[in-house]
């Protein structure tokens, strides 16, 4: 295309609204705050900042300087800077397919949940009776009515990623559902997104408002929100600690996956990238840590519901075994109770001891959960004990479904942009192409709603993408600062802005950021290489919990597949454009021969 028919956002705010809703996902609502229960609550703050300026602000200012200067897709963009480094943007592409065939499965179970949450009962509020009409089922009654309604109602799951069984049709529905609202977001390119960012982008904060003063009107809510701002100090000497900053500020502003370069190509020449970039970064670590709030207060609520629900069992069984009046214990004085009937009847005491739990606080709060378990089975769990359940369940599912619909905008951008550039589609009509692209992913994300479909869902979310950002992001750097050139993107920056970049952004691109990429890397590959054969977690119904499960031979080779795919497009693209140099040079010279001979 044509640089001046390029389409534009209608105004600065546009992009910006595209941006943080495109950062600002589910990764803000279920993973930050699970690093934070991992690695000292408050404390894992400071790596997480110091992170954010050594790495994420400099990187996401890099790709938005590239996308405008360039004003081409990921593809375009790497090919115009170096014909070799084409491979570069098609690697983007590839991730961000894979991420694109199971990310909206997310927004599938969500809609699932929210269409289940229009009931005077929340389904996983009880465990259904069985057949018999004789009482609950059995493989919920060991599990837990959260659980069972996630994995046997929702996914209808099966024992190992190695039984296979047919397609979930109300998942299979879902998914179509959450591929046409997606279609209908981007039906004409820039134009429809920029006005639905305008929602995606707001509504979710309208919801964390809602729900931090539900959840700090809580019972026991103050003890989740003190849990999180009681640092833990020591945790700052784990290495760890430190990787796993890093990776989240990496991953939470969606870096490599080219989504960035996608979006800052529609801006207008002068736009200022710069102050953007740090508007929206700045946005999305202030989500995270807003989003943890509210999580923590739920959190304590759910965490001292179960506490206190234990020592009620607790009261309950030492009433009926010493045969005491009803009101001799109570809650506050259960502990005193077991201590002077242990001491007093030792040998009674003895008898029911097995039976007696351990009740603490702090190890319900210390129980870490992330990812689908935090968001479909925790939050629903606490919900379900909430007053007005159903309202809240409606709210927060609706909450989920767009942050994963505005992510998916820029990771199905990511690849339409791209495309678009190729001089192959160039004459397709936008609503053909866009459309194709996401029935293409409808089609091979099907697979997800399968009964194993979850554990292939698993697989990609753990290496799909990781080892290939990485490898991406690391690839983009080190040519911006070493084979373009920084003095020549500085001017580049300084022709768009007016002036050059100050010596934070330089030293950051030349040395900081490129040698974190490289740690991390390295880490990833040391960690992957020390794991052992890959394992994922399977549903016991049985036991009605999960359980490890190595990976059989072809599933390790489909993730070898998953590493390697993405990753060789940069070496085979490099390799491919030399030969074709090579040839046409072959070829020139004999045509020079030629000609030479005849005269």
């Amino acid at each position: 295309m044509e640089k001046d028919a390029r389409p534009n956002w209608d105004n600065p705010m546009q992009f910006v609204l595209a941006c943080v809703s495109y950062a600002v996902g589910l990764g803000n609502v279920w993973r930050f705050p699970y690093l934070c229960q991992m690695h000292g609550g408050g404390g894992f703050l400071i790596p997480y900042l110091i992170m954010l300026v050594l790495e994420g602000v400099p990187l996401f200012y890099l790709e938005l300087a590239i996308g405008q200067k360039m004003s081409l897709g990921s593809i375009g963009a790497w090919t115009a800077i170096s014909p070799y480094l084409g491979g570069v943007g098609l690697a983007s592409v590839v991730t961000s397919l894979y991420l694109c065939l199971y990310y909206n499965v997310i927004n599938a179970w969500s809609f699932w949940y929210l269409f289940h949450s229009f009931q005077s009962v929340l389904p996983w509020a009880d465990c259904p009776i069985n057949s018999n009409w004789t009482g609950p089922i059995e493989e919920c009654e060991r599990a837990t009515p959260t659980q069972y309604f996630f994995y046997r109602e929702t996914l209808n799951i099966s024992s190992s990623i190695e039984e296979n069984g047919g397609i979930h049709r109300g998942q299979a529905l879902c998914l179509l559902l959450a591929w046409v609202i997606t279609y209908l977001f981007i039906v004409r390119g820039v134009k429809s997104t920029g006005k639905v960012v305008y929602f995606t982008a707001t509504f979710p904060y309208v919801v964390l408002f809602i729900y931090l003063i539900r959840g700090i009107t809580l019972h026991g809510a103050i003890n989740g929100v003190t849990y999180m701002f009681t640092p833990k100090m020591e945790q700052l000497a784990n290495p760890t600690t430190w990787i796993n900053a890093a990776t989240q500020i990496f991953f939470s502003l969606g870096l490599g996956f080219g989504s960035l370069i996608a979006f800052a190509s529609y801006n207008q020449y002068n736009n200022n990238f710069e102050r953007q970039a740090i508007i929206v970064s700045l946005i999305n670590s202030g989500t995270s840590i807003f989003a943890s709030i509210v999580t923590f207060a739920i959190y304590g609520f759910k965490a001292t519901v179960n506490y206190e629900n234990c020592l009620e069992r607790t009261r309950l069984l030492l009433l009926n075994a010493f045969n005491l009046a009803e009101d001799t214990i109570t809650m506050d004085n259960v502990f005193e109770w077991t201590e002077k009937l242990n001491t007093t009847f030792p040998q009674q005491f003895a008898e029911i001891a097995s039976k007696l739990e351990n009740c603490d606080l702090e190890s319900e709060l210390d129980t870490a959960v992330e990812g689908t378990g935090l968001a479909f089975i925790v939050y629903s769990e606490a919900i379900k004990n909430m007053p007005l359940s159903q309202l809240w369940s409606v709210l927060y599912f609706a909450m989920l479904l767009l942050l994963g619909m505005g992510s998916m905008l820029g990771n199905v951008t990511a690849i339409i942009t791209p495309l678009r550039d190729l001089k192959v589609v160039s004459n397709m009509s936008n609503e053909l192409l866009n459309g194709l692209v996401c029935l293409f992913c409808l089609l091979l994300g099907l697979g997800f709603t399968t009964t194993s479909g979850n554990y292939w869902f698993t697989m990609f979310n753990d290496y799909g993408a990781t080892f290939s950002l990485l490898f991406i992001v690391l690839i983009e750097v080190l040519t911006v600062s070493y084979i373009y050139g920084i003095k020549r993107f500085e001017k580049d920056i300084e022709d768009m802005l007016g002036h050059r970049p100050n010596w934070y952004w330089k030293i950051m691109w030349t040395g900081t950021s490129p040698l974190l990429l490289i740690i991390l890397f390295i880490f990833y590959i040391v960690k992957y290489i020390q794991g052992g054969t890959p394992t994922y977690q399977a549903w016991d119904k049985e036991l009605g919990k999960s359980v490890v499960m190595d990976y059989p031979v072809s599933g390790q080779l489909f993730i070898g597949l998953l590493l390697v795919s993405s990753v060789s497009c940069v070496p085979l693209t490099a390799l491919y454009v030399y030969c074709r140099k090579r040839k046409h040079g072959n070829h020139h010279k004999r045509q020079c021969t030629v000609n030479t001979v005849s005269a």
